[in-house]
């Protein structure tokens, strides 16, 4: 939506453009009354009009006249009662879509008057939303298109380099924050995006690469001989039908200083560069879209350029990224196959598009095994029963260690990324169970599907280490323009695991 977007300091800089806030009341604070003053009355007028209602991101603009025509953009609040710092980024978002549309290349939002009497939010944190809600806003989706969707010769239609400043310092640190968060997360959405024929396995592993050299992180990828000397057999296994071939990522943070006071945190992410089913082939349109079965690799991707970039955690963070495509032919893994992996635990395959918890597998006890770690979060686009159970609104949230979920509590609320506990209990494991193997990779009764592929994945994981395994199906896109998102991918997860190892 915008060709980039910066932060600039307050003082000194000249905006064509302010953003006040009032909530349902109406009332201004000094700033605005300020502003009121020296428009002539144009912003009392603006509030005055039917068309004001104070509900949360509603817009009215007044003009303050003379040489500069200085627009003043109204936007509401909704009410005071009810207002919470999260309700910024839908206000930013909301200002922004606004300045698109009127192609004003700097702003000014002043509204810490209005929080600060209305004790509703922190400076850092409400500066912090305005940024994510306009850098969420500015990610492009245009890398696709083409001279019939009017590129021609001279590249893509023309977007505004938007300049925002903020009112008091803490707001504005927090602002630079939230917009490089936002950055991140447009990391992962880009991933996202990039189709199957680009995004391929290897290329993914040198967009990994590539993130090393540019952040200060280190990477290695398994892949060919060295997954069967590890014995990673679920990449093996799904991938084995595709040219395009499996590997595994392994991504790393250190702290300056080493951080050897501390356990790694690591990070998993179901990196599917592309589903079709395998041999249990989806229907009808049901592949439409698969190239997105990467997005939570994705999500920890960007969750590591932020970590490397913003937050710069005094503990090591390792991620690992399970790469593969789920193809068909004549190498296929098929129903009836039996795995046995590195732990010791063999698996009937009943399924070949249950093939995400296969290589999440392999990921996980390689976490236990040769990490060491403090805990272990997971993100994957797991089962379509999470999107039945919670729909777009939530992420299923699998994890029995209060501690590990009392930090992801943390960073839900911090992040605006939420999610929903589903239970664990032994007798879903014993869902899981097989006549033939030790278990199932899926039941074929859809009893309590979206627990069926966390009850899977916690063979893998040893019962002394915290982990939580979050389904990310149902929020990691969005069907249509709204908030702080266009149509596509949302970048669901990075900055909750951001604000995670940022406590």
């Amino acid at each position: 939506m915008f060709e980039s977007i910066r932060p600039v300091p307050a003082s000194g800089h000249k905006s064509p453009v302010n953003v006040i806030g009032i909530f349902k009341d109406k009332k201004l604070d000094e700033a605005g009354k300020a502003l009121d003053k020296s428009s002539g009355g144009a912003v009392s007028a603006a509030i005055a009009r039917g068309e004001c209602t104070g509900e949360s991101g509603r817009i009215v603009e007044a003009h303050a006249p003379g040489k500069n025509d200085r627009r003043i953009i109204i936007v509401g609040l909704g009410k005071r009662e009810t207002f919470t710092v999260g309700t910024l980024r839908a206000v930013a978002a909301a200002v922004g879509r606004r300045l698109a549309v009127t192609r004003d290349a700097g702003v000014h939002f002043d509204l810490e008057g209005t929080l600060k009497a209305a004790k509703k939010a922190k400076p850092g944190a409400a500066g912090r939303a305005i940024g994510e809600g306009l850098g969420l806003l500015g990610w492009k989706s245009w890398r696709f298109k083409g001279t019939a969707a009017g590129n021609g010769e001279n590249g893509p239609p023309k977007r505004t380099s938007l300049t925002v400043s903020i009112a008091g310092v803490e707001f504005a640190q927090g602002l630079a924050r939230g917009l490089a968060l936002a950055a991140s997360a447009n990391r992962c959405r880009d991933l996202s995006e990039t189709p199957p024929n680009i995004a391929t396995t290897s290329w993914i592993a040198d967009q990994a690469r590539r993130l090393a050299r540019e952040t200060g992180l280190s990477c290695r990828v398994f892949e060919g001989k060295e997954l069967e000397k590890e014995r990673l057999v679920g990449l093996i296994n799904v991938g084995k039908a595709s040219e395009n071939k499996p590997c595994m990522v392994r991504l790393e943070y250190t702290p300056k200083g080493g951080g050897k006071k501390h356990k790694p945190v690591v990070l998993v992410g179901k990196t599917m560069t592309y589903d079709t089913g395998g041999l249990s082939l989806k229907i009808n349109n049901g592949m439409v879209g698969m190239k997105r079965d990467k997005d939570g690799g994705c999500a920890v991707f960007g969750a590591m350029h932020a970590i490397a970039t913003v937050v710069k955690p005094d503990r090591p963070v390792v991620a690992l990224l399970a790469v593969a495509e789920n193809s068909i032919s004549d190498e296929a893994y098929r129903p009836d196959d039996v795995l046995t992996y590195r732990n010791g635990v063999t698996v009937e395959i009943t399924n070949t598009d249950a093939e995400g918890r296969l290589v999440l597998a392999d990921a996980l006890i390689w976490a236990c095994e040769k990490e060491n770690p403090e805990y272990i979060v997971d993100l994957a686009t797991l089962t379509g029963g999470v999107v039945t159970a919670l729909g777009s609104t939530f992420a299923g949230m699998f994890c029995e260690d209060d501690r590990l979920r009392e930090r992801l509590d943390r960073a839900m609320q911090t992040s605006g990324e939420r999610w929903w506990r589903l239970p664990m209990d032994p007798e879903y494991r014993d869902m899981m169970k097989s006549p033939i193997a030790d278990i199932l990779n899926s039941n074929p009764n859809r009893k309590a599907h979206p627990i069926q592929g966390a009850a899977f994945l916690s063979y893998f994981v040893r019962p002394e280490i915290p982990w939580a395994h979050i389904d990310i199906a149902g929020v990691h896109a969005s069907d249509s323009d709204s908030g702080c998102f266009v149509k596509g991918p949302t970048g669901w997860g990075t900055r909750l695991l951001a604000d995670l190892l940022d406590q």
